[in-house]
């Protein structure tokens, strides 16, 4: 079983990835979802995936993790922990992603922003907003699952675990067989 494999059946056990009619964060409808809520119910998986993707970032130099709450809490704190590194969130205010709780990033620090899936990348982009308005740099950008066509672009390098596309609809463009199942908003 090659690694890809092993990925996507971690998620099938776990009820992580979901068949039907979704609206995604991103508004875009999709008759795939991936849960990832569902994978960080079992910490062992969590620890699984996390220990492929921190592989992949060994080379990244940084000092900070930065995760966006809910989706990248736990695994941002796993990543972390396996890298050895400071972990912090952010959370929503004002339905805006910033910085509470006295976190702090120095001038100059490298800083590692790490959620579960990418689709069109706007919480990446907040996170990389609110390190470079505390002066800190954008050091990566690592994801579970990036299912964004190679569509998200950043600043700083995208590494994810998983690249796995499912077609994606804007809601006055969907498929005849799409329009006849109610759509969900699972979240992540």
């Amino acid at each position: 079983m090659n690694q890809n494999d092993k990925i996507l059946d971690i998620f099938r056990q776990t009820g992580a990835l979901l068949e039907g009619h979704f609206v995604l964060r991103s508004g875009l409808h999709s008759e795939k979802f991936f849960q990832c809520a569902r994978v960080c119910e079992h910490m062992d998986r969590v620890s699984q995936l996390v220990e492929m993707l921190a592989e992949k970032l060994r080379g990244i130099d940084c000092q900070t993790v930065l995760a966006p709450a809910m989706g990248g809490l736990v695994l941002g704190q796993e990543v972390a922990r396996q890298l050895k590194k400071r972990f912090i969130f952010a959370e929503k205010k004002d339905d805006k992603l910033v910085l509470r709780r006295n976190f702090q990033i120095a001038d100059g620090e490298k800083v590692l922003v790490v959620e579960d899936v990418v689709t069109r990348g706007g919480r990446v982009q907040e996170c990389i907003d609110i390190i470079k308005a505390h002066g800190g740099v954008p050091a990566a950008v690592a994801v579970l699952v990036d299912r964004s066509e190679g569509k998200a672009k950043f600043e700083a390098p995208l590494v994810s675990l998983l690249e796995f596309s499912f077609p994606t609809y804007e809601a006055d463009k969907l498929p005849e067989h799409l329009k006849n199942i109610p759509a969900q908003k699972p979240g992540s």
